[in-house]
């Protein structure tokens, strides 16, 4: 009996390997606009930095940025407008998102330059934008 439920377990765990199943590492660019457009209604992805250590991205949209962040086996997304609160971390730039809950993303690998270019290319991208509220 107990060598047959340590049979299950270790063929299930085997299928959810398989099917990548609880797996949400950022790993690269694609990844990120992915995420971001399946957790951001109508948000529409353009340039993006990801944190080298896959935990963390920025993802540039029409007038705004998304940013994620690994929570626990899925990936979660918050919609910003520039201009982005940004402090230096160790080896990379954190960015406030204004929510307790969410709090601070951090992302390694990223210079404070590089966030502000792509905030300067979201707010391009918003110009002539035309934004419909219902």
């Amino acid at each position: 009996m107990l060598g047959g439920s340590l049979a299950a377990i270790l063929a299930l765990a085997g299928i959810a390997r398989l099917l990548k199943l609880g797996q949400s590492r950022i790993v690269d660019a694609e990844t990120a606009a992915r995420f971001a457009e399946d957790r951001l209604a109508g948000f529409e992805a353009g340039p993006t930095l990801v944190s080298i250590d896959g935990s963390a991205a920025l993802v540039a949209g029409v007038g705004t940025v998304a940013v994620l962040k690994r929570h626990g086996a899925s990936v979660v997304a918050r919609r910003l407008i520039p201009p982005l609160r940004l402090s230096t971390a160790i080896e990379g730039v954190a960015i406030e998102t204004g929510e307790r809950l969410f709090g601070a993303v951090t992302l390694l690998g990223v210079t404070e330059s590089e966030v502000r270019d792509m905030e300067t290319a979201a707010r391009s991208a918003g110009r002539g934008a035309v934004v419909t509220l219902h």
